[in-house]
């Protein structure tokens, strides 16, 4: 989330691990790169407080298609996660290991208690969760009334590293704009003759970066 600041981060990261170090029951969670943490319809154990590391959160139709709903990163919260403590209900998104995590599985009884007693772990919570739905606004306001062009060339431009490379396959960018492959394929290959990118196997290549950030501006 883009708009706030690492200082940000930090604090709320400190918040909550000072916090989850004070209740009983509370366990340490490490996993690896493209370990589910939960899949839809799995119950909730507990509340993570992320430390180091990245979880994509998504969410499928029935047809098959599906989004990126978000990514939690240290001092962020999980939606999906706090959700399903707040209603006791289960998930109705999938998790996924980005970048490798350690974090504090925090307990429900535990997290309800923390909520009651302790003012700044119920204010972190709650900040990121205010966080979070301006995340939601975004995401529905670029599927609204954002064009599969632009939408597809933000993406490019975010994933991108300093080489100007996205290792994606054009599935992967199906799913974060939330379209489908068919779609995006058709889209990369007009931007591959243009001169934009070139596409290869797992990975797209930026090559005229200022004309993909034209395109992903675009009003």
């Amino acid at each position: 989330m883009g708009h706030k600041s690492p200082v940000d981060d930090v604090v709320m990261v400190g918040r909550m691990m000072t916090s989850a170090q004070k209740v009983s029951g509370v366990r340490p969670i490490r996993a690896g790169v493209g370990e589910k943490l939960f899949r839809s319809g799995d119950p909730c154990p507990g509340f993570l407080a992320l430390e180091r590391g990245v979880i994509k959160v998504t969410m499928s139709a029935a047809s098959g298609r599906e989004i990126v709903l978000y990514r939690v990163q240290p001092g962020e919260i999980c939606l999906q996660t706090f959700t399903c403590l707040v209603q006791h209900r289960a998930y109705g998104a999938e998790g996924v290991v980005e970048e490798a995590i350690e974090a504090l599985l925090i307990p429900p009884s535990a997290f309800d208690q923390l909520m009651i007693d302790d003012t700044a772990f119920r204010g972190a919570i709650m900040s990121s969760v205010a966080e979070r739905f301006v995340d939601f606004e975004r995401t529905v306001e670029a599927l609204a009334f954002t064009g599969l062009e632009q939408r597809v060339a933000t993406a490019l431009v975010r994933l991108m590293d300093g080489d100007g490379v996205a290792r994606v396959t054009h599935e992967d960018l199906a799913v974060e704009i939330g379209s489908a492959r068919e779609a995006v394929s058709r889209l990369l290959a007009t931007m591959a003759k243009q001169g934009i990118v070139a596409l290869s196997r797992g990975r797209v290549q930026v090559l005229r970066t200022s004309a993909l950030q034209r395109l992903a501006d675009e009003v």
